[in-house]
């Protein structure tokens, strides 16, 4: 497993085992303005990992915030278990 995955599993695990009450929200999609594909970084504005096209549906499992301030959200594919990475959540919308 590389350290990406190994980081975003970390992530995804601390996530779930807070005491804090479950945060998942299940029906979101990527809602860029300008209507190009959203990237996915390995941590909040860290490194570009990948990217996901404008209108996917995902599932967010966790939010933090860069050094700026900025909120981020560590998303998943909607319907699977599996954790992407994080993108910038402005660009999400959930319902």
């Amino acid at each position: 497993m590389t350290a990406i995955r190994l980081r975003l599993l970390a992530a995804a695990l601390a996530a779930s085992l807070s005491a804090a009450p479950a945060f998942a929200q299940n029906r979101c999609a990527v809602t860029d303005p300008t209507g190009t594909p959203l990237n996915i970084r390995e941590t909040p504005n860290g490194e570009i990992i990948g990217r996901v096209s404008n209108g996917a549906g995902i599932r967010v499992i966790n939010t933090s915030s860069d050094e700026r301030g900025r909120a981020w959200a560590l998303i998943s594919p909607r319907g699977r278990n599996h954790v992407v990475g994080w993108v910038y959540r402005e660009f999400v919308s959930c319902y």
